[in-house]
């Protein structure tokens, strides 16, 4: 995966807080429940937390009951990259930035119609712009 926005280490801890570093850029992920976003049902558009590339509308978002937010599909489904991962011995899918590489959580095929996914994110990763 090539990402079009680069920046070192330093760059990014000065413009996200602790959290948001270690989820976003270290590969982290919030305690379920404890999330900024998971029970938050405001109309929007959640945007990347690191660049504010559009990434998935409040529409799309459904209570999966896993403390995480999740969503059926992308707003911006080029703006959402996914990418394998063997971590922690197991295989999944995770969901990343494309503009900019973060790190969102992961997406996994038991989620609602119309698409059957649900994209279990990190409220860490992601900032609600509110219509």
């Amino acid at each position: 995966m090539t990402t079009k926005i680069q920046k070192t280490d330093a760059e990014w801890r000065e413009m996200l807080d602790p959290e948001q570093f270690r989820v976003t850029r270290m590969k982290g992920t919030e305690a379920p429940f404890s999330g900024e976003y998971w029970n938050v049902w405001s109309k929007g558009e959640y945007r990347c937390r690191c660049c504010g590339a559009p990434l998935f509308e409040s529409d799309a978002k459904f209570d999966a009951g896993c403390g995480w937010p999740s969503f059926h599909s992308a707003a911006v489904p080029e703006n959402v990259g996914q990418i394998e991962d063997f971590s922690h011995g197991m295989y999944r899918i995770e969901v990343v930035c494309q503009h900019c590489g973060a790190h969102l959580g992961h997406v996994f095929d038991d989620g609602p119609a119309p698409t059957g996914q649900r994209y279990c994110i990190n409220s860490a990763s992601i900032k609600l712009d509110p219509k």
